[in-house]
């Protein structure tokens, strides 16, 4: 007979099921010169950008407030709420593809070695990643600058005026995305070909089959 003590159904959850262990992998790729610095910097722009979240949750109360307990809506401050959130969720996109921590689902991927991995990687970016990104930023750079020579403003009366800053932010978003492919990118070639070399603190974990 199985003692309290030794009921695994009555001790702490000290493991991870296998499906946690699927949406939490990271492929550990070695760190280069080029990609420490870059994603310095992204991840810099995103915690910035996470604190975009404390404005809009202080733009909700006031609107909340200012509608209920005043009886004045306000479509200026509603406005202000999806703009704030979009433009902190679009400048934390770079982020997540740096810390690798947006939603990976792969139960081929995170089993295979980690060569194997960075060949996936490396196909993913190259010939995924980058092309959708390029194709995004040139088409969303004329149509941020169509926006600002029209002068475009809200629909919506008393909506915000100067449009074209949050269409440029998207504009900006895939443009650190890229950033953060590329830098992704030197980290798979060090993985795989040794260039650019590899920080020397960095031990690369291989797979022999």
């Amino acid at each position: 007979m199985t003692s309290p003590d030794q009921d695994p159904s009555k001790q702490p959850h000290s493991y991870t099921t296998d499906a946690e262990n699927i949406l939490n992998h990271h492929t550990e790729l070695p760190r280069t010169r080029l990609s420490q610095g870059l994603d310095a910097l992204l991840i810099a722009i995103g915690k910035l950008a996470s604190w975009f979240w404390l404005l809009v949750v202080g733009v909700i109360i006031w609107s909340v407030v200012g509608r209920y307990a005043f009886g004045q809506g306000s479509v200026t401050l509603e406005e202000w709420q999806w703009h704030i959130a979009g433009a902190a969720w679009l400048l934390g996109l770079g982020y997540t593809l740096t810390t690798d921590d947006h939603v990976r689902v792969d139960v081929i991927h995170e089993r295979l070695s980690l060569k194997a991995q960075g060949r996936i990687e490396l196909a993913g970016i190259l010939l995924l990643l980058l092309p959708f990104l390029g194709i995004s930023l040139y088409e969303m750079v004329p149509y941020a600058m169509s926006s600002f020579s029209q002068g475009e403003t809200s629909q919506a009366p008393a909506g915000l005026s100067h449009r074209w800053v949050l269409k440029a932010v998207v504009a900006l978003s895939f443009a650190l995305l890229i950033v953060a492919a590329l830098s992704r990118l030197t980290r798979v070639t060090a993985l795989l070909f040794g260039f650019p070399r590899p920080l020397a603190d960095d031990s690369t974990k291989e797979d022999a089959s």
